[in-house]
């Protein structure tokens, strides 16, 4: 599996106090596992905006870490700036670039914006492939009136109402936190300082007012110059070539020019060398001909290597002669790579029309499956652990009549905690096969058969997971403790037994299989 890497372009309210961005830089970077690859701040717009790279729990981590400073150093109520804003941290998309898909963005944002309206008391509202309702997926709908007007009508008007947190507002201000493809912020500057120009080549671009599809634009004044400044939200079908060529015409019909442009943040590789073809004229241009395209591609093939490596690592430990990872272990992996699967089934639920009236249950659904497999895994070490444990007890001296009662009181609590791990398993193999059912009763019909494989690996799971939580209770079934969990485990039982059952009749009645 390749590397999973997220992007996050957090738009922070302030680009006049240096000390302020610093401050916010300063936070982000105390997070390990996160680089910034790019930050602007822009005196007139009194915005900066940061690029954040790396794996997805530590750019959450970050974008928090960041809202929360951004919260205690930014006053809206002081803040003034051409761009339009609602909150101290005003905007915060999350992009996938590498192992991972836009649902798992999607959570997210979710996660995010839940932690941060509990957490911090802001109000947050998701966006773009994010949103929870269609007037919510443009930016600008959200933003409409930007903080003066929400702090007007929040806790008033039921329309505004955030997604998380309070119907109420500090100078904090609010934050839109969403998923979406790459961006590319783009500003041209013209050879006048008539921003009414500017305004009107912003009307005649935007798609929202019958310009360019994919994007959104408005006229500023920046530095004392007219300035377009432009969001391309999908430069692949609306080139950044096409539109300076039409802002160049729209200029010329006031009688002026492009005097420059600059790019805000990062854009793809390939923006770039789509407008090189198109002003070049290259025709014949393949992508591989980029030398340093070349160079990576031969890089990667190594990487792939490596992950294969990786993947296989806990299956050839588990053949090894080795007493661990041992069953336990294994049951644990089973649990985990269940609710995967459950996980699996949601996403490819979410996002299609059909299913549209159980969106919000699915990505209930897939948080608590991720829950459940963040779980399972540290279970899978859990158990070796334990038994880990266990030998050493085993070993402890026995020469004295007091080193023997010591040693018989360690095998035993080492024999309870051996068993409490496969417990925790099999308590969360019961979830996760309730989870199956469900995803299997209302998730995409055409992944039926991978929730009813769910339900099966859970049940695996739980059946490897009771024979050791038995084996390692042998002699122990009187004990108070031992006896408890032995009955939990009966109990669990009937539980397994019953969804068991109510999944065959749902794989039998709408995924027609026919199952005896």
């Amino acid at each position: 599996m390749p590397n999973q890497i997220v992007e996050c372009i957090p738009n922070f309210s302030e680009a006049r106090r240096p000390e302020v961005v610093e401050s916010i830089i300063q936070t982000i970077t105390t997070v390990k596992g996160v680089s910034i690859l790019d930050r602007h701040s822009d005196m007139d717009h009194n915005r900066t905006v940061v690029t954040l790279l790396g794996q997805p729990d530590a750019v959450e981590e970050a974008a928090f870490q960041a809202i929360k400073k951004a919260s205690q150093l930014i006053d809206l109520d002081k803040h003034q700036g051409e761009h339009p804003r609602i909150g101290a941290t005003d905007v915060v998309p999350f992009v996938p670039i590498s192992g991972v898909s836009m649902v798992e963005c999607v959570e997210m944002a979710r996660r995010l914006g839940k932690r941060v309206g509990e957490t911090l008391k802001i109000p947050v509202y998701l966006y773009e492939e994010a949103a929870t309702r269609p007037e919510r997926t443009n930016l600008e709908n959200i933003r409409r009136g930007q903080y003066e007007a929400l702090k007007q009508e929040l806790g008033i008007n039921p329309v505004r109402d955030p997604d998380f947190g309070p119907a109420t507002i500090t100078g904090a201000g609010a934050t839109v936190i969403g998923a979406r493809q790459p961006l590319i912020a783009f500003n041209v500057y013209l050879t006048t300082d008539d921003v009414a120009i500017a305004n009107k080549i912003a009307r005649a671009i935007r798609f929202s007012s019958g310009g360019l599809r994919f994007i959104k634009s408005m006229g500023v004044m920046v530095e004392g110059r007219a300035q377009v400044s432009m969001n391309l939200t999908d430069y692949r079908k609306t080139p950044m070539a096409r539109v300076v060529e039409m802002i160049r015409r729209e200029a010329q019909r006031y009688g002026v020019q492009i005097h420059h442009s600059e790019l805000v943040g990062l854009v793809p590789n390939r923006a770039l060398v789509d407008a090189a073809v198109w002003y070049m004229q290259l025709d014949q241009f393949e992508p591989d001909q980029i030398l340093e395209t070349r160079l990576f591609n031969t890089g990667s093939e190594k990487g792939d290597d490596a992950a294969e490596s990786v993947n296989t690592s806990f299956l050839e430990a588990l053949a090894s002669g080795e007493p661990t990872p041992g069953g336990g272990s294994a049951s644990a992996y089973s649990a985990a790579m269940a609710a995967s699967l459950v996980a699996m089934v949601g996403r490819v639920t979410v996002g299609k029309k059909k299913y549209a009236d159980v969106k919000e249950e699915m990505w209930a659904l897939i948080e608590q499956a991720s829950e459940l497999q963040k779980c399972m895994k540290e279970a899978v070490i859990k158990d070796s652990e334990a038994f880990e444990t266990y030998m050493k007890a085993r070993r402890l001296p026995r020469d004295t009549d007091q080193e023997k009662s010591e040693r018989i009181n360690a095998i035993q609590a080492a024999s309870i905690n051996a068993a409490d791990v496969p417990l925790q398993v099999v308590r969360g193999s019961l979830k996760i096969m309730t989870l199956a059912l469900k995803v299997a009763e209302k998730g995409n019909v055409n992944a039926i058969s991978d929730a009813g494989t769910a339900a099966a690996l859970a049940k695996a799971a739980y059946r490897g997971a009771g024979l050791n939580v038995r084996i390692n209770l042998l002699g122990l079934e009187k004990e108070p403790d031992p006896a408890r969990m032995l009955n939990e485990l009966r109990s669990i039982e009937k539980g397994v037994e019953k969804v068991d059952e109510s999944l065959r009749q749902v794989l039998n009645e709408r995924g027609g299989l026919n199952l005896s």
